[in-house]
């Protein structure tokens, strides 16, 4: 089954043009253009068959905002962590800290094949001599297998955390499934605010100047000023892992 109707849509037949997905995207991103985060994920749920959506979350420094939306509106929202096999240990910690605090009752880890890891990256030296590969064999490749079984996912990106992220819509089409992006328009100070009034633990590397948290050897401190995502990656030219650059590949449907 495909995307469905809410927010005046009308009743969609299945069907898996990329035209329809386009229509469908447009309606909601009109209806959705001033919507709260929990007004969106609300959309989401409604908008894609019940079973056929999942939330993505790295559980790093703004998780805890998209989380917590999520909780309040369906708290049985399978949501998927990538487990890289090079996380810091706090995240791995946060994870669960956070899952129990908000009631989240489907969090699933996702981790690489062994044995694509010990065949691409036998020396575990791969983050080094090629990071795209790296992030392909511990991410990409993961989540697109995961998320082959969903026809929408949600996610944590934000327009403030620039790059490619600058212009991000509610709503967007990604090849044969919508992609859901709840904190698109929050700023940094709505952020905040809404983790003081929520009563929400931070991700313990913050208190150590990490603005944005993803795996150890590729992730360092920001200084005071720089960008949020000025500690990804630095020094490689590189600002995405992968999962959200183009469309994940879609499994055929039975």
């Amino acid at each position: 089954m495909h995307p469905c109707s809410h927010h005046g849509i009308g009743n969609i037949a299945p069907a898996t043009e990329a035209g329809l997905l386009r229509i469908v995207t447009s309606a909601l991103n009109r209806a959705l253009d001033a919507a709260s985060p929990a007004e969106i994920i609300d959309a989401a749920v409604h908008s894609v068959p019940r079973g056929r959506l999942a939330v993505v979350s790295s559980f790093g420094t703004e998780s805890a905002m998209l989380l917590k939306n999520v909780a309040d509106v369906d708290r049985s929202l399978p949501v998927l962590f990538l487990d890289t096999g090079w996380l810091f240990p706090e995240t791995l910690a946060y994870r669960d800290t956070l899952a129990a605090r908000l009631g989240l009752t489907d969090v699933r880890t996702i981790r690489p094949e062994n044995s694509a890891v010990a065949e691409q990256d036998p020396d575990a030296d791969l983050w080094s001599r090629n990071p795209d590969a790296c992030c392909n064999l511990r991410k990409v490749a993961p989540l697109a297998a995961e998320l082959s079984g969903f026809d929408g996912w949600i996610n944590g990106r934000k327009r403030f955390q620039g790059g490619n992220r600058s212009a991000l819509p509610p709503v967007e089409v990604e090849g044969s499934r919508l992609k859901f992006n709840p904190l698109a328009q929050a700023s940094p100070a709505e952020l905040a605010a809404a983790f003081g009034e929520a009563g929400l633990h931070r991700h313990p590397l913050e208190h150590h100047g990490f603005t944005s948290v993803g795996c150890m050897p590729c992730t360092s401190a920001s200084a005071p000023g720089e960008a949020p995502r000025a500690g990804r990656w630095r020094g490689r030219g590189k600002t995405e892992c992968g999962i959200h650059i183009g469309a994940l590949p879609v499994a055929e449907r039975a």
